[in-house]
């Protein structure tokens, strides 16, 4: 995991924002995949910092969230 701050490389890459994120913003994220990474930056500040994973750790990360069962366990 590398978190650094954005470079003209993290601005050229195709961002995608949730389909969940209304129009008026709030607390969304921003991710972009590339070959060897996925990167992650806030929506709402597109030049500050991005965080980038490998992209097993981010399939990972996508697969805890759509698990059902462990979300019904904090709820």
């Amino acid at each position: 995991m590398n978190t650094a701050g954005s470079s003209d490389a993290a601005l050229e890459l195709a961002w995608c924002k949730s389909s969940y994120s209304g129009a008026e913003g709030g607390q969304c994220v921003e991710v972009a995949a590339a070959v060897d990474a996925v990167h992650i930056r806030d929506s709402k500040v597109r030049s500050g910092p991005v965080l980038t994973v490998a992209p097993e750790a981010w399939a990972g990360l996508v697969r805890l969230a759509a698990d059902q069962t462990i979300c019904s366990l904090h709820s």
